[in-house]
């Protein structure tokens, strides 16, 4: 009775089990398709973003996608990386062989302790002792090797994606041209991480059970022959394909988790870039709202993503041990339970013991390899949704880095509006790049997503004439500026205009850099830069006092202080700092974007006698009267398409403020 209640006990906790995993998997199944029709409710544009998302599965795609990563971390036969995957292999190895020893070392011990055989048992002892270093020094070289080699290949992923991000304007384009990439800072940091450490787990995890099956097979042949290594391998294609088939939403899964984290980053990034507005504002509880909303969609997710795993646990646990386990206990006990195999008939019961020992032993370490490769699939399906984020993040830099990008166009929902005759193509324009003239022939003045603020733009401005640009906001003033600098592409007709280093932009909040007080007055330029120049600290200097900043000099601890100069320079000093950067630079040409509305007038008056002394032609935007006596030229665009270019006369009647 005591067994057959066992019996119905681990029977109904078996049936128990399998109800409790079935129950969590169709729950989980309908919280995903209720979340799915919440979803579908949500924006056309978001749903149509969503569908271009890469998919995230273990096929074709995916090893194409690998190896053209793996290309580029391992770009040679002979480099660092490839010594450093040799030096795992052997390793591995090593330690396999490492494993083989100490289960045959282990079992002659046990059988000398049975046996009563104090030699055979200090001799043995003994031999374990000896090798305890040599095994613990192949651990940490294994190790080693995987740390170093975690390291190598993000070091080169990184350099790939920063060397394709920061190539010309790209940065720039990728968040304001294109809407494919939401937060390049979390794919180019935490998901390149993430993505190099679980490749190199990965080959690890699958490189050392291969390794173990194939010299636990030969072993075991000798031994069991060859059905029971067999039966192994055929439980392992099985169960592997069952269990990869299940895992298939990790991958997509994955996606979303690296979505919401880098979503939930941004917000609070956010906030401590904009802390004083949203302080003026009192806007402390709204942000609190946004950050928690963000923050919920991130943990319900996570908790769904929880749930699936401890099903898909369950499942795993089952099948990649206990069941190998079992079918391992089935193949070992052939040889021994069949009375007529000629191998164990005149065995002792110290040699049967010795034997199955062995054999066991060998027998469970194969089934936990198999077990090992089972479980892999998951990792992989996880390193799949990685490898389609870090695949279209390159996908988007190689597009444009080569001029095509994509964006929402909002105006393309006025499909009926033939008021527009124009073809937008981006890039369809010609740039001809020529000194000391800025010349726009029937350009088109078009934002990224496609909106027409001028159809047909046409004006000519040679060196040493200002030109004063005016008009109400949203006319296309800063649109101008953005095609100029070719920030924006250009949708059709000529601009002649200097080469980018011939033309200088200094905007209304100039930026300051991270690093020395040097540093901000030759920004881009190192001091490198500024010795090849042949331009000393006394002319710094002497830009300095030209703008009113002489006395920071000897305030903020000379040249070679470092301080947030972005917190400790004032909203006006900021703004001459950018004027003192201009007067460094000397550009042919230089856009003020209402640059000094910060500084007096007579320092303003000092600033444009200045530029045009040392022949720095300006296009100004500013709504101050005062400037009008500083510029040639005026631009005037009304905000409804109309613009107009003339010289300032006597006669011209000047307006702003």
């Amino acid at each position: 009775m005591a067994a057959y209640s066992k019996f119905l006990t681990a029977r109904h906790s078996a049936i128990a089990g399998a109800a409790a995993a079935c129950a969590l998997l169709c729950l989980l199944s309908k919280r995903r398709a209720a979340q799915h029709g919440k979803r579908s409710g949500k924006a056309l544009q978001n749903n149509e973003k969503e569908g271009k998302k890469e998919r995230a599965m273990v096929d074709r795609v995916f090893i194409a996608r690998i190896c053209r990563i793996l290309k580029i971390m391992v770009p040679r036969t002979l480099c660092k990386e490839t010594g450093y995957l040799l030096l795992i292999a052997v390793m591995l190895v090593v330690r396999t062989y490492c494993d083989i020893w100490m289960i045959q070392n282990g079992t002659v011990i046990e059988s000398a302790i049975i046996g009563r055989s104090r030699k055979d048992f200090k001799k043995y002892l003994f031999n374990f002792i000896a090798a305890m270093p040599a095994i613990s020094l192949v651990n940490n070289f294994l190790k080693y090797g995987l740390n170093e080699l975690k390291l190598c290949f993000r070091v080169r992923l990184t350099r790939y994606l920063y060397e394709e991000y920061l190539k010309t304007y790209t940065y720039y384009k990728m968040g304001n041209l294109d809407n494919r990439i939401a937060n390049p800072d979390q794919l180019l940091t935490q998901d390149v991480e993430k993505f190099c450490n679980s490749v190199v787990d990965l080959y690890s995890n699958l490189s050392k059970p291969f390794l173990d099956i194939v010299l636990y097979i030969f072993k075991l042949t000798s031994a069991i022959g060859a059905q029971g290594p067999a039966s192994m391998m055929a439980y392992l294609i099985i169960s592997g394909f069952f269990l990869t088939r299940l895992r298939r939403p990790i991958g997509k899964m994955t996606i979303i988790e690296q979505k919401y984290e880098g979503e939930y980053r941004y917000v609070n990034s956010r906030l401590i870039t904009n802390s004083e507005e949203i302080a003026f504002y009192n806007g402390n509880l709204r942000e609190k709202q946004t950050i928690h909303k963000t923050f919920r969609k991130l943990v319900e997710h996570l908790h769904n993503f929880i749930l699936f795993r401890f099903s898909m646990g369950f499942i795993d646990t089952i099948i990649a041990k206990y069941l190998a386990t079992v079918v391992g206990y089935l193949v070992v006990s052939r040889p021994f339970l069949n009375l007529s195999d000629p191998r164990h008939q005149n065995s002792t019961h110290a040699e049967l013991l010795e034997d199955y020992y062995q054999s066991g032993r060998m027998l469970l370490r194969m089934s936990q390899a198999l077990g090992r490769i089972v479980l892999a699939g998951r990792e992989m399906t996880r390193l799949a949704g990685f490898t389609a984020r870090i695949t279209e993040l390159m996908q988007v830099l190689k597009d444009l880095n080569s001029g095509k990008y994509q964006r929402t166009m909002i105006s393309q929902e006025k499909d009926g509006d033939k008021k527009q005759p124009l073809s937008l193509i981006p890039g369809s324009g010609e740039i001809i790049n020529s000194d000391n003239l800025i010349k726009f022939d029937h350009v088109p003045l078009v934002t990224p997503n496609g909106d027409v603020l001028i159809e047909d733009l046409n004006f000519e401005v040679r060196s040493g004439a200002n030109v004063l640009i005016c008009g109400p906001n949203g006319c296309g003033k800063s649109s101008l500026f953005r095609v100029l600098g070719e920030l924006w592409p250009l949708f059709g007709g000529r601009l002649t205009k200097p080469v980018r280093g011939k033309l200088f932009y200094v905007p209304q909040r100039p930026y300051m850099t991270l690093g020395t007080l040097r540093d901000q007055v030759i920004y881009p330029d190192t001091l490198e830069d500024q010795k090849k120049k042949g331009i000393s600290d006394q002319v710094l200097k002497e830009y300095l006092d030209n703008v009113q900043l002489g006395p920071i000099l000897e305030r903020e601890g000379g040249w070679d202080s470092v301080q947030d100069w972005m917190d400790v320079l004032s909203g006006g000093e900021k703004q001459r700092m950018a004027m003192a950067r201009l007067f460094y630079h000397k550009p042919q040409f230089a856009i003020l974007d209402e640059c000094t509305s910060a500084v007096s007038v007579d320092v303003e008056g000092y600033i444009y006698s200045h530029c045009r002394k040392v022949g720095i032609t300006l296009f100004t935007v500013s709504h101050r009267k005062s400037l009008w006596k500083h510029h040639d030229f005026y631009l005037h665009m009304d905000g409804r398409g109309n613009y107009e270019f003339k010289k300032i006369t006597e006669d011209t009647v000047e307006f702003g403020s």
